[in-house]
């Protein structure tokens, strides 16, 4: 089953609408809490990722039996020290984002805490491309 999501960048209302629903067709496939939760965290993570810092992005979902594959590929400025980037704390967001409660600096690396594989690859000024899979089993 393949799915994709359309983000917008700056649009913070919408932000989890892709999570959601990945995660109600985890439960209706009966896939196990613990996966869906690690599974939901990373996107929910990516997801907000691209609203706060990018123009726009789509996410592309794939569930097979034995794994999820998400993708997460956005038009924003890019990422200059992905290392730098990946640190716990270090964070680019705005004063804005901030203060409304994103931006603390722990997205990638909760990203890649519950992902059983994570990759990241980003060119300045063209933007960030993030995929993740998570085993079922």
């Amino acid at each position: 089953m393949e799915f994709r999501y359309e983000v917008e960048g700056g649009n913070f209302s919408k932000a989890g609408h892709a999570s959601s629903a990945v995660k109600k067709i985890l439960k209706q496939l009966n896939v196990d809490a613990r996966i869906i939760k690690r599974v939901v965290v990373a996107l929910y993570e990516g997801e907000v990722n691209v609203v706060a810092h990018a123009h726009k992005g789509h996410i592309l979902v794939n569930i097979n039996e034995d794994e999820i594959g998400i993708s997460i590929i956005d038009q924003g400025p890019g990422i200059p020290d992905i290392d730098l980037a990946m640190q716990e704390g270090f964070s680019t967001a705005s004063a804005a984002v901030r203060e409304m409660g994103f931006g603390a600096g722990m997205g990638l690396p909760n990203m890649k805490k519950n992902t059983d594989n994570f990759e990241i690859e980003s060119q300045v000024g063209v933007g960030t491309t993030v995929r993740m899979t998570t085993r079922l089993s």
